[in-house]
């Protein structure tokens, strides 16, 4: 079954109107169709015809070029770059302009989604099949669907149109919204999933909100600890890969995605947008930072931050991270020049 979104989108909108709605001073046409509905907005790397979208960072330009978004918000020192078939919005600031434009889309996207209008705990639209438990004090929203063996415990919130598999089991004051689960899933007591990253436009003046349009899709499998917090994502999807295991106190942030098998012990923080791969392992307390990969089957020494990615298989530690092999005689060797100072400073007539 087809999910319906968890949020209700309006338009579309012609080429004019986004132009006169945002104040768009200059449109870039080469052979774009000025002419064509705007259905949605997403990222340059996922967007299709009809899409709009928004480029302004340099090291993007090849994703921009290849983009099969129909308009692009961009700014005047890349008009010359425009693909053919794009419309080009120009403006001195795009990622702001293209934050007003999601909010035409998507006017409703602030919220955190309504779970109930009716005074009951459990909705009459949710959808629960038959051997599901719902324990007292549980709250289920509009049009949930739960599947057969799972658990919600007493004093979870199920939010609005999210869906749980089969076999789950829902800790106790555990928190879903804009979520879809897979089956035989464990989310412990506390948990906070699908709430808005922690996306912001940075400003002198103050930081302007961007609206969090993704979802949270966790895979079969998947078991996450008490009082972890996973957002969801801001246009594409965060992601939890099967059989992945997360301890306690494991803050996710928004379009991070995580592969199959992997291991994220307590007090972890992933920034948003990293790509965490197969079988990785981090330890307590590490830390990594938005928009770099950690690959398939690495391990990160517990108190670690990464800043830059991680090929497959590395073993890395420190802060910042470096190989394991560097880090332990870098260790070493600072160790020894302690060692030489003290002894000198042993010395008599030192």
């Amino acid at each position: 079954m087809e999910h319906p979104g968890f949020f209700q989108k309006v338009g579309p909108f012609r080429i004019a109107e986004i132009s006169e709605k945002l104040n768009i001073e200059e449109i870039i046409s080469e052979n774009g169709n000025q002419e064509i509905d705007l259905s949605d907005v997403a990222s340059l790397a996922s967007a299709k015809e009809g899409h709009l979208s928004f480029f302004e960072d340099k090291k993007l330009l090849d994703t921009f070029q290849n983009s099969k978004a129909s308009a692009c918000f961009l700014n005047a020192k890349f008009k010359d770059k425009v693909p053919e078939n794009m419309v080009g919005f120009i403006t001195n600031k795009p990622h702001e302009t293209f934050v007003e434009a999601i909010k035409l889309f998507y006017p409703s996207a602030s919220s955190q989604g309504a779970t109930l209008n009716t005074g009951s705990l459990i909705d009459p639209s949710a959808v629960i099949e038959e051997g599901a438990i719902i324990e007292a004090g549980a709250i289920i929203g509009k049009e949930v669907h739960i599947g057969s063996g799972t658990i919600i415990s007493s004093g979870a919130v199920i939010g609005y149109r999210t869906y749980i598999g089969r076999d789950c089991k829902i800790g106790p004051n555990s928190v879903l919204t804009h979520s879809l689960v897979g089956n035989e899933v464990t989310i412990h007591s506390g948990a906070a999933i699908g709430q808005d990253g922690f996306g912001y436009i940075m400003g002198a003046g103050g930081h302007k909100k961007v609206p969090q349009i993704g979802r949270v899709i966790i895979q079969d499998k998947v078991e996450i600890g008490a009082n972890t917090s996973i957002d969801r994502g801001a246009l594409t999807d965060t992601i939890i890969g099967e059989g992945t295991k997360i301890d306690n106190l494991v803050q996710i942030g928004h379009n991070v995605v995580i592969g199959c098998h992997a291991v994220i012990v307590s007090q972890t923080g992933i920034s948003g947008s990293c790509k965490i791969g197969n079988y990785v392992v981090m330890g307590g307390q590490t830390g990594a930072v938005g928009h770099i990969e950690i690959g398939d089957g690495a391990q990160i020494a517990a108190s670690s931050n990464v800043h830059k990615s991680v090929p497959p298989k590395g073993r890395y530690g420190g802060t910042p991270a470096k190989p394991m092999k560097q880090w332990f005689k870098e260790i070493i060797a600072v160790e020894k020049m302690v060692e030489t100072r003290d002894s000198k400073l042993k010395k008599p007539g030192v």
